[in-house]
């Protein structure tokens, strides 16, 4: 009897490996790549010791070590393990996001996974299967899109290390990425990407404002230089969360029987004019008029915008009315209110 059990169970594993093999190989893959980083990941004190490490990159590793504490002690985020590490990426990149939508909709392809719940977005720390997804979701008719990743949250299931071209980053841009990646360690709700997003990019920016502010004091140089790149930023979000808002109301007014090549004529040409309508915006640093030079955006890209900078209004106004603009209190509201 207990042979018969035990080879029913061997049968659905099997089973069970056979229909999820795509999921499971995705998983190892991923696995290998986030446990091959954080083996080779250096202890801080390490290589703040090491002669041969540049002093100038030690410095932005001691800036991090103080954005974490203040992220902890001054505004209440979690205490962790989290950037006590660092990897040496030696310049490559280690992470791509995919993300799709459907092509006349901002409707979000999505991936779900075991314990973590649905993703409108993929990782991989290999290119060559990033593409190769890409291309299946383009044959099925999706808008695609790959992007670079800088910064990562393992949301507490591994210490998450300094990635070595972080450090590449001015002080203040290397303060919010610090501080919205200790924010999802924070804070994360299942199956609830857009809200996630928001709140950490809501906090990593205010965050990076008030560790400024308290270093340097207002109207030094290194938080007016932050608070220009915070003003391009806001600008061009801006502009491309109206062009969402733009196609939006094209694709509703499509009927089920406009043919997809009348569509896509309409579809292109208001993404010329909203392309267009950046050289329009004054902005500090120039990029933002060539971001467009190589590839025209589609659904993909406007979705990403949605996903992390469409509700910070809303945030910004909940911070002002309950919170008496109080980031620290603001946080274990949060917190408070979706552990409940």
């Amino acid at each position: 009897m207990i042979k018969k059990i035990l080879y029913l169970l061997l049968v659905v594993f099997i089973g069970f490996c056979i229909f999820y093999w795509d999921l499971i190989s995705y998983g190892i893959g991923q696995a290998k790549g986030q446990i091959s980083i954080i083996r080779q990941a250096r202890d801080i004190e390490e290589v703040l010791d090491d002669a041969s490490f540049p002093d100038s990159l030690k410095q932005k590793i001691k800036i991090i070590q103080e954005v974490r504490n203040f992220a902890i002690d001054s505004i209440g985020l979690k205490d962790s393990k989290n950037y006590t590490t660092l990897f040496d990426q030696k310049g490559k990149t280690l992470l791509w996001n995919l993300s799709a939508s459907e092509p006349y909709s901002f409707t979000p392809k999505t991936w779900s996974f075991p314990l973590l719940g649905s993703f409108p977005y993929k990782g991989f720390f290999d290119l060559a299967k990033a593409k190769e997804e890409r291309d299946f979701l383009k044959s099925e008719n999706y808008d695609t899109r790959i992007r670079t990743v800088s910064g990562w949250s393992t949301l507490g299931w591994f210490s998450d290390p300094i990635l070595s071209n972080m450090l590449e980053r001015s002080e203040g841009r290397l303060a919010d990425l610090i501080i919205h990646e200790l924010t999802h360690s924070t804070l994360f709700v299942r199956d609830n990407i857009v809200f996630n997003e928001n709140l950490a990019s809501f906090i990593g920016e205010r965050g990076a404002i008030q560790f400024l502010e308290s270093k340097y004091g207002k109207g030094s140089f290194e938080l007016e230089d932050y608070l220009m790149h915070d003003e391009d930023q806001l600008n061009f979000t801006e502009q491309m969360l109206f062009a969402a808002q733009l196609l939006d109301s094209l694709y509703s007014s499509f009927a089920d029987t406009d043919q997809d090549s009348i569509k896509e004529i309409q579809k292109s040409k208001l993404i010329r004019e909203i392309v267009d309508s950046v050289d329009t915006i004054h902005f500090h640093n120039n990029r933002y008029y060539h971001i467009f030079d190589e590839a025209l955006p589609n659904n993909a890209y406007f979705m990403s915008f949605l996903r992390y900078h469409s509700s910070e209004d809303s945030l910004s106004d909940i911070l002002k009315s309950q919170y008496d603009g109080d980031l620290n209190v603001f946080i274990k509201g949060m917190i408070k209110y979706h552990e409940d």
